[in-house]
């Protein structure tokens, strides 16, 4: 085979994630002709077609898949030297490549900002998608980190607890059930209960607490979008089950209240995790540090305002370091 360059493995990895030319000229920066060019040269540089269209998608041949792991694997192998060069000088550098459920990306920003404060040269490539979809995106090492509630089983990972994760109920400010002394879990379900689809976290856990507590779990909505569900839960249309974390801008401005529920806390954890049969690059290493060492103080400071000493949730305490079981 012919030599390739960087660019043309790239324009195959990209095209290979994305099935199409347009998309991954557009995360190159480049035109699509661009792109079609360097497939073309890869082509010939390999000796046998390495796409094929499908309908409206394209699609990696037998060949094309072949070299795409290679592609992979060389790119990601140029950029840890990269990395480790920099790390002679004593720089932090590279590109974090970082997965997070949608709840989490909520709560991220804060500790990125903290993060790449004093380390100018690391670049964040942030993806936010379901569950499903971030399993995914770990299992074929397109990231290096993902955070979310729980580790997945379908593979092992090195996972690390970095804070606590509150759930709640949430209504409108004027909702009748705020007035209820003692409102109930079947009252909840009898009031619309707007929740996330099935596979994500808060699913799960709202799944748990009716069950545990012998009550019948109605749900009134099934919504995959947390913004959503606060959105319908602010006008007024229901009782929403949320993470506390996707909900600090509502509980500050007052658009929503916590209905603090008589004998049920729910609070699970966020993990922050990599593939176990793969190593991380540096600047990864030192974020999955800095999010067990930092995490959960950067959190509480997020919560430490008057709108949340009025709502009954205190801010959480660190949980220290302890790795999860994958």
């Amino acid at each position: 085979m012919y030599p390739a360059s960087f660019k043309q493995l790239q324009a195959l990895v990209l095209v290979a994630r994305h099935q199409s030319v347009s998309r991954a000229a557009e995360a190159m920066h480049v035109t699509q002709p661009a792109v079609s060019l360097h497939l073309k040269l890869l082509e010939e540089a390999a000796g046998v077609p390495v796409t094929r269209r499908q309908g409206r998608t394209i699609q990696l041949t037998s060949a094309g898949e072949l070299l795409a792991g290679y592609a992979e694997r060389i790119l990601g192998l140029w950029e840890e030297a990269g990395d480790e060069i920099a790390a002679l000088k004593g720089v932090t550098s590279g590109t974090l490549r970082i997965g997070a459920v949608m709840t989490a990306d909520y709560l991220l920003p804060p500790m990125l900002v903290r993060f790449t404060t004093g380390r100018p040269h690391v670049r964040i490539r942030l993806q936010v998608g379901s569950r499903p979809e971030v399993i995914g995106m770990l299992s074929r090492d397109e990231i290096d980190l993902a955070i979310m509630g729980t580790p997945p089983r379908e593979f092992p990972t090195v996972a690390s607890r970095f804070a606590r994760h509150p759930m709640a109920f949430f209504v409108a400010p004027g909702h009748p059930l705020l007035a209820k002394p003692a409102p109930t879990l079947a009252d909840i379900a009898n009031a619309n209960l707007l929740v996330r689809e099935r596979g994500s976290g808060t699913r799960a856990a709202i799944e748990r607490v009716y069950q545990e507590q012998g009550v019948a779990l109605a749900i009134g909505s099934e919504i995959s979008s947390n913004e959503a569900i606060k959105q319908m839960t602010a006008a007024g249309l229901g009782v929403a089950f949320l993470s506390v974390h996707a909900c600090t801008l509502e509980l500050r401005s007052r658009r929503l209240a916590v209905l603090a529920v008589p004998g049920v806390e729910v609070e699970g954890h966020w993990h922050v995790m990599h593939k176990e049969a793969r190593g991380v690059p540096k600047v990864a290493a030192s974020f999955h540090e800095f999010m067990v060492e930092h995490a959960q103080q950067v959190i509480s400071d997020e919560l430490e305002n008057p709108a949340f000493r009025d709502t009954g949730l205190n801010a959480p305490t660190a949980p220290g370091a302890a790795p999860a079981a994958a």
